[in-house]
């Protein structure tokens, strides 16, 4: 039965071109790296998958961003999460260049939030403007403006810009040699997502 709820979850959720992202046949699940573009729920689901799995979640955001939106230096961004990783299961949310390779090497598996456009900047529209209207405080007591919506740095001008950048990337990096470990899991719709969510369920009540 365990199996078959593996069995299920790789083929209806891993990516489908093995030529061009090589898979690890071991469905573990224990250090996930979600990834995506801006918008499309990163931090969400992995909550939910690690309330799932029973492991604590991290977000990069929080790790990355100081007070009034200054950016940490790489190294101390690098040092924290490599303290945040050391524990053996987790789950982890977040794009960051500067810090990929140390949460790939340490991640069995990598979940990319692959949705179409319109998806994405749909949800990215409602998280901003609850935000503003709500006064929401985010990492280190930092807040959106709407005068941040008009500058170079909006968030909608962010996910125009790197949307298809994120799609030609990440299939040229999971198919690296030092990302041959990792199972990849590429979930297009919120629906493969909440699939996925629901048969990690599955997969770890059995276990």
């Amino acid at each position: 039965m365990f199996s078959a709820a593996v069995a299920q979850i790789q083929s209806t959720s891993l990516v489908e071109s093995s030529k061009q992202i090589p898979r690890n046949q071991q469905f573990s699940h224990r250090r996930i790296s979600v990834v995506g573009t801006i918008g499309s729920g990163k931090t969400t689901f992995a909550r939910k998958s690690a309330l799932v799995i029973d492991v604590p979640h991290i977000e990069l955001d929080a790790l990355h961003w100081e007070s009034n939106w200054v950016e940490a230096p790489n190294d101390l961004f690098r040092e924290r999460v490599k303290q945040s990783l050391q524990g053996d299961s987790w789950v982890v949310d977040g794009n960051y260049h500067q810090v990929r390779d140390i949460v790939w090497s340490r991640a069995d598996t990598v979940v990319w939030l692959d949705y179409p456009f319109r998806i994405i900047i749909a949800r990215l529209a409602r998280r901003t403007l609850r935000r503003i209207l709500t006064h929401e405080k985010l990492w280190n007591g930092n807040q959106e403006h709407i005068r941040g919506l008009f500058t170079r740095d909006s968030v909608f001008l962010w996910a125009v810009r790197s949307y298809r950048r994120r799609r030609r990337q990440y299939p040229v990096l999971l198919s690296k040699p030092e990302n041959s470990h990792l199972a990849v899991v590429r979930l297009r719709s919120p629906a493969e997502a909440a699939e996925f969510l629901s048969t990690l369920r599955q997969v770890e009540d059995l276990s």
